[in-house]
């Protein structure tokens, strides 16, 4: 499945494409400012449903990934990470996430 969501971030419109990788793992591709990044990132059940309580993985990664560009550019992204790993990064990633996927 892909998965694909445009939105503006630091005044640049970014597109991110959410596609399965295999088994637990998704690539998510970046485009803005004329150029992209690919990161591979894991996400199993458990960290599904920890961070994104039931809402389906694509919606997770897409607002994850929201989440990391209005912090940093695509270029800083690391290219290959386990979901879990962005709260050692920032703090406030879990308790922000779940709100974000939810809508609320």
């Amino acid at each position: 499945m892909l998965s694909t969501e445009l939105l503006m971030i630091r005044g640049i419109m970014a597109e991110i494409d959410v596609s399965v990788a295999g088994a637990d793992e998704y690539v998510v591709e970046v485009r803005e400012g004329g150029s992209s990044t690919r990161h591979t990132v894991t996400l199993n059940g458990a960290a599904l449903e920890r961070f994104g309580g039931g809402a389906p993985a694509e919606r997770l990664l897409e607002e994850s990934f929201r989440f990391l560009l209005e912090r940093e550019p695509k270029e800083a992204l690391l290219r290959r990470f386990e979901i879990s790993v962005i709260g050692r990064y920032f703090p406030e990633f879990e308790s922000e996430i779940r709100g974000r996927v939810s809508g609320s």
